[in-house]
């Protein structure tokens, strides 16, 4: 599975990337757990606290393909900088706000904007432009396991600190924590790193982005990802919730969010690996149809602590794994030049789900006291991914030659 991973050097810019991409993402998908505590705290309500995490999930696309296109055209090393500085400041700031516009500032804008520049749009390009190509399926695996690997660490160590110091304590800590991977960024993307130079006759940014998105495989491709993106913003933001809604303590909640993560570990070292073997759109198509089958499961389970975490494991296996196949099939139809650019775009759509599952999520448990049309709702979306991928052009994986 590392076999393409074959040099010193490829693993310490692999395994860079995914420390960044560790706090990035540990911060942002742990932060459903936050929201009952708020909530005490400031009696702003369950749909206002929904809200400004529902705008960070689209804050958080929006800002990929521009932090994309910067890094494109500038290199990524200031733009990773400028994210963990933001993503600080917004952790640092939310204990401040006592009204629902501050949360939006500070969780739906701040925080998001930050975790979106020190994640997949940047950190996929700046890698794929440094590695060699037999080397970028596997890498990009291993630093989509990075995030899941700090869901896996965050979720569980913050649900004890909330417990310990205080959600406003655990907010200060996670801003500590994203000044802490600074210097990450130097080994990423070293002091004077330039963008890759475009090749000979090779259309510029913006002919490439408008042909992009004329091409119906391009399209689907984010068609895909929008309905992932309603997944798991939903699930991350309103699990929680529906672990109360069954009478389990926090710790289940908690808990279940870290084998999500942990369980993506490996799901996304194989989606990289899978990606080499397989076409991408047939590793997304089983994806998002498992995700169907799953959420059809849990319906019909008894709602005890053991049927969340298997729940758990079974969602976590495709959770982020969406993100190899994805960038693999952004990058045979397009080239690496402006990957950065046309994969943000695509997280720009999965975010535009994110936005609709985390807000008619909170709507949902007011005005019907639980989350059943959310899980039908996402039952139909995950069923239509996994067709709109069939259709996608593209080439069979190159069998390697017998000697």
């Amino acid at each position: 599975m590392f076999r393409t991973l074959n040099t010193p050097q490829v693993w310490i810019i692999t395994l860079a990337a995914a420390g960044i991409m560790m706090v990035t993402m540990g911060s942002r998908q742990s932060l459903g757990l936050f929201v009952a505590p708020l909530n005490t705290s400031t009696g702003l309500g369950i749909v206002s606290i929904s809200f400004a995490l529902a705008v960070g999930q689209f804050v958080w696309g929006a800002i990929q393909p521009i932090a994309g296109a910067v890094a494109d055209r500038f290199g990524p090393g200031k733009a990773l900088l400028a994210g963990l500085l933001i993503l600080a400041s917004g952790s640092a700031l939310t204990p401040f706000m006592d009204t629902g516009w501050g949360l939006v500032l500070t969780l739906g804008i701040l925080s998001a904007m930050g975790s979106g520049i020190g994640s997949f749009s940047v950190l996929m390009g700046a890698t794929a432009q440094r590695l060699p190509p037999e080397s970028r399926a596997a890498a990009s695996g291993v630093i989509n396991a990075g995030g899941s690997f700090g869901q896996f660490i965050f979720a569980p160590v913050l649900q004890k600190m909330i417990q310990v110091f205080g959600w406003m304590g655990t907010m200060w800590s996670m801003a500590a924590i994203a000044i802490a991977a600074l210097p990450l960024v130097g080994i990423v993307a070293p002091k004077g790193t330039r963008p890759a130079a475009a090749a000979p006759g090779e259309a510029g940014l913006w002919n490439t982005v408008c042909g992009a998105m004329g091409d119906r495989s391009y399209l689907l491709l984010h068609a895909g990802f929008f309905t992932c993106g309603f997944h798991i913003a939903f699930l991350v933001t309103h699990l929680p919730g529906e672990v109360d809604l069954c009478g389990l303590p926090a710790s289940v909640a908690s808990w279940t969010l870290a084998i999500i993560g942990l369980t993506n570990i490996a799901g996304s070292l194989y989606a990289g690996h899978a990606v080499s073997i397989y076409r991408g759109k047939m590793v997304l198509f089983w994806m998002y149809a498992s995700r169907a089958l799953l959420v059809i499961a849990y319906l019909l389970a008894p709602k005890t602590d053991w049927t969340f975490y298997l729940f758990a494991a079974g969602l976590g296996f495709t959770w982020l794994a969406t993100v190899p196949p994805t960038a693999t099939i952004v990058g045979k139809l397009f080239g690496v030049r402006y990957l950065g650019t046309l994969f943000g775009l695509t997280l720009l759509s999965h975010q535009v789900g994110g936005f609709l599952g985390a807000w008619l999520g909170g709507i949902a448990i007011t005005r019907f006291g639980d989350y059943g049309w959310m899980w039908y709702a996402d039952i139909v979306l995950a069923t239509l991914a996994a067709l709109a991928n069939l259709p996608i052009r593209e080439a069979m994986v190159a069998k390697p030659q017998a000697a």
